[in-house]
């Protein structure tokens, strides 16, 4: 559609508004999923875990947790795409504690703020780790 000189199309209001608000909502949306502890995770820490397609609808779905960068696949295909009920059947505390020095680089920054400032134990741990 091209654009008539005389009728402009609006501009927003104020762009960056509305991108606050998209960033806002986005970051609820992880929000929403956590769960209220970190005790609530008890995944497995071992052996090979099958993601059902709502989790890993394009790639991998099978992880053989003995496989570090498998490991780290699971992990953060589970943190990004996850819903609540999964959290607690597919992460192992332990396991999110003793990943996420790396981990926290792998995933997006709305995933990353969230956990870190929902758990601070995991922003501690990157701490130390530095």
């Amino acid at each position: 559609m091209s654009s008539n000189p005389q009728h402009p199309a609006p501009a927003p209001s104020d762009p960056s508004d509305a991108v606050a608000a998209d960033l806002a909502l986005y970051r609820e949306k992880f929000r929403r999923r956590l769960p209220e502890s970190l005790d609530e995770l008890h995944g497995p820490s071992q052996g090979t875990v099958e993601l059902p397609l709502h989790m890993a609808w394009s790639g991998m779905t099978s992880y053989d947790l003995s496989k570090p960068r498998q490991r780290m696949g699971l992990y953060r295909t589970v943190l990004h795409e996850g819903l609540h009920d999964d959290l607690p059947r597919y992460l192992s505390q332990d396991l999110l504690l003793q990943l996420w020095p790396v981990l926290r680089t792998l995933v997006g920054r709305s995933v990353r703020s969230v956990w870190e400032d929902a758990f601070p134990q995991l922003a501690s741990r990157t701490r130390a780790a530095a």
